[in-house]
């Protein structure tokens, strides 16, 4: 693979569930790519998809009732096609995955070092006692106390800062040439989060991981991702680089995702902006604009598909022509600085 094929290309992927009511579709034609060493973000309320696409990606959905569709390579190798038992070989040692929730992504009957050992061991020919080891190494490397004793800890016996530290270690296991984040920063305290976020950033500048970062926190977007990609109603409606994305915004829903963060100067307010109304539930996303009936700029045009407007390397799934973006940031951009 040359240095300038994407580590990590996706093409045109959409995903579908079987229900009672037939099958319905929760991802739409998502195309997205990462290069070694990159932190891409997915940002988006929850229900909007994010999830369930790094999910398929990994071949990780019930195959007997989700149908995935599209193409994704690693490393060159499509993977959508890939048997279980060949797509086993890179979960782990090609693509870690550090869950969202590491209390019920970790067996509980089992300590967190013997986990850890067994994805080693999985993957490389080594004894229990090397594996054992290398587990210890690891719990050291992503900061946890007394390794040595933790290695015999159950995943009850953790804090939950201590847990997505070990949830970390086991994704590292393989040193993985990706990292799939899914919200590792959930549910954890402000001190522990910027811990994570400082060791996310750390193993990737020392073991050149590319990751790829799912959240809902803007304020963690800003801080680590180089590329921002945002989507909504299982579609990536705007993509750009992190500058980009926070600085000239094309897609009403991300204006309104930035206009919902708290300023960090001026006076205190009594109300923070939020966006009207409840995500759709798959079964109910409009044919046309999915965010159509949450826009203050909805109009006819919005009930057919959105073009895709470019602007150079930012692009957007939106109906408003460039004036009408550029009159959308100013009356944003006069919103912040009233706040």
């Amino acid at each position: 693979m040359s240095d300038t094929t994407p580590l990590l290309d996706v093409q045109g992927l959409s995903v579908s569930f079987a229900t009672d009511r037939g099958r319905v579709k929760a991802i739409d034609d998502v195309s997205f790519s990462v290069s070694k060493g990159e932190i891409l973000s997915i940002v988006g309320e929850s229900g909007s998809g994010k999830s369930v696409t790094l999910m398929s990606l990994l071949g990780l959905n019930d195959r007997k009732t989700s149908f995935v569709e599209g193409a994704v390579s690693f490393r060159g190798k499509h993977i959508l096609e890939m048997p279980d038992r060949e797509l086993r070989r890179i979960r782990g040692a090609g693509i870690g995955l550090i869950s969202q929730d590491p209390m019920t992504a970790m067996t509980p009957v089992y300590t967190i070092g013997w986990q850890i050992a067994e994805a080693i061991r999985a993957h490389e020919n080594v004894s229990k006692k090397a594996a054992r080891a290398r587990a210890v190494e690891l719990l050291a490397a992503v900061g946890l106390p007394n390794p040595d004793e933790a290695v015999d800890r159950y995943p009850h016996q953790l804090s939950g800062g201590m847990r997505q530290r070990a949830m970390i270690a086991m994704a590292l296991a393989c040193r993985p040439a990706l990292l799939v984040a899914d919200e590792p920063t959930t549910a954890l305290d402000v001190t522990v989060q910027a811990q994570v976020l400082d060791l996310l950033l750390r193993l990737r500048d020392e073991f050149g991981s590319a990751i790829i970062l799912i959240t809902h926190d803007m304020g963690v977007v800003a801080e680590v991702a180089d590329r921002v990609h945002v989507m909504y109603a299982g579609r990536m409606v705007e993509k750009g680089t992190t500058e980009d994305v926070f600085e000239r915004p094309m897609h009403p829903y991300t204006v309104g995702l930035l206009s919902s963060i708290p300023p960090l100067t001026g006076p205190k307010l009594a109300r923070l902006s939020a966006i009207p109304g409840m995500p759709p539930t798959p079964e109910n996303i409009p044919a046309g604009c999915g965010f159509a009936p949450r826009c203050p700029h909805a109009r006819q045009e919005c009930a057919a598909r959105p073009p895709i407007r470019r602007d150079n390397d930012h692009s957007a799934l939106c109906v408003l022509d460039d004036k009408e973006t550029d009159a959308m940031r100013i009356a944003w951009s006069n919103r912040m600085a009233e706040a």
